[in-house]
């Protein structure tokens, strides 16, 4: 057992070591999260998805930073952006084309647009407040012309669940916009554009 000692430190340690490694990213990555907001259950559950938040890789002085609608709308510091969600979970997201220098370039012109717009509580289709996953779709869209995931009208979604009927309560009152256009963190998630590389 004694022999066996120094091979099972010599795994642990190159384990920590692949554990310590940072997470390779590239500006225009997607990371996904299950976020801690009181409103991560309802979204949820009305889109069938585990993932609740997301936001957009960009670099600012040779570091990662995740560019993602909070209020305000803002850069966050990567770690910090994956320490904040539940568990300290993520799955990062690429194109399989992956945006050359020149794209790159435009979604950091697209991005300096959005800095500062408030938080979008009410889920509305315009740029005078944002949501997550709207604002990482409007970035590729306009910058790039790709539209990553489908938008679809609130009535799609399921709003029977009694957390999203009391979410849906709480911020519209009984004037629900059924046919306002919402593009959820899923339909992003599972967009055929995408592929998974990494996650933790």
């Amino acid at each position: 057992m004694r022999r066996a000692w120094p091979a099972l430190l010599g795994l642990l340690l190159a384990a920590c070591a692949a554990q310590a490694q940072p997470l390779a990213v590239r500006d225009g990555d997607l990371i996904f999260q299950v976020s801690r907001s009181s409103q991560s259950q309802a979204i949820q559950r009305a889109t069938g998805s585990r993932y609740s938040h997301l936001g957009v890789i960009l670099h600012r002085d040779g570091r990662p930073y995740v560019f993602e609608a909070i209020d305000p709308v803002s850069y966050t510091p990567l770690a910090a952006w994956i320490a904040r969600g539940e568990r300290g979970h993520y799955v990062l997201k690429r194109l399989r084309t992956p945006p050359d220098a020149a794209q790159q370039a435009r979604l950091h012109a697209q991005a300096a647009r959005f800095v500062g717009r408030r938080y979008d509580l009410a889920f509305e289709w315009s740029d005078r407040r944002i949501y997550c996953s709207e604002l990482a779709w409007k970035l590729y869209q306009r910058a790039l012309g790709l539209r990553i995931g489908q938008t679809r009208p609130l009535r799609s979604f399921r709003l029977d669940d009694p957390a999203v009927k009391a979410k849906l309560r709480e911020r519209y009152g009984e004037r629900v916009p059924l046919d306002e256009p919402v593009i959820a963190p899923a339909a992003m998630f599972d967009s055929p554009l995408l592929r998974t590389v990494a996650s933790g």
